[in-house]
């Protein structure tokens, strides 16, 4: 019997590329948008000259739309928050790009570091917030598009204040 596998044989599958199926133009799964806010976080050139800091408020910027989705690009400096929201009947992947965001949560307290995800269903309640003393970009994606943001009261994420770090 041999006892060579597929993979001993044909070597590392992402290193062939025609046994690899094509990438779908539009996400359409959980994954797949995942997928595509990984792939705009791996290349800066997408993103970085786009990139404005504003004290006032959060800055934001429609970087790509599909078939029902918007991707959005948002930075904070040191304080800035969202206040604790949801994103009504939309689901999303938060991805930090450069610096440090805090998500409170009725569950808690997480420190997102740059590279980390969080995926969310609708109707997910949080707060991010820039606590740290340098600014910080996130890549938002938001399936179906974003139409509507409820704000909430925040004594259920004030209730838990625990922090865990939270990376790629």
């Amino acid at each position: 019997m041999n006892s060579d596998s597929d993979l001993q044989i044909a070597g590392d599958i992402l290193e062939v590329p025609h046994l690899l199926q094509a990438p779908r133009e539009h996400p359409a799964t959980v994954a797949e948008f995942v997928g595509l806010a990984r792939s705009i976080a791996a290349d800066r050139s997408q993103w970085e000259h786009l990139v404005r800091y504003d004290a006032t408020t959060r800055w934001y910027h429609r970087l790509r739309t599909g078939p029902g989705y918007e991707v959005w690009l948002l930075s904070w400096v040191p304080g800035q928050s969202s206040g604790l929201h949801d994103h009504g009947r939309s689901s999303g992947v938060l991805t930090v790009l450069d610096g440090t965001l805090t998500e409170r949560t009725e569950r808690g307290t997480r420190v997102l570091a740059a590279g980390a995800q969080r995926v969310f269903a609708p109707g997910y309640a949080h707060d991010v917030v820039n606590d740290a003393l340098e600014p910080a970009v996130s890549l938002h994606v938001y399936y179906p598009g974003l139409t509507e943001m409820p704000m909430h009261t925040s004594s259920a994420c004030e209730a838990r204040t625990e922090a865990r770090p939270v990376t790629a």
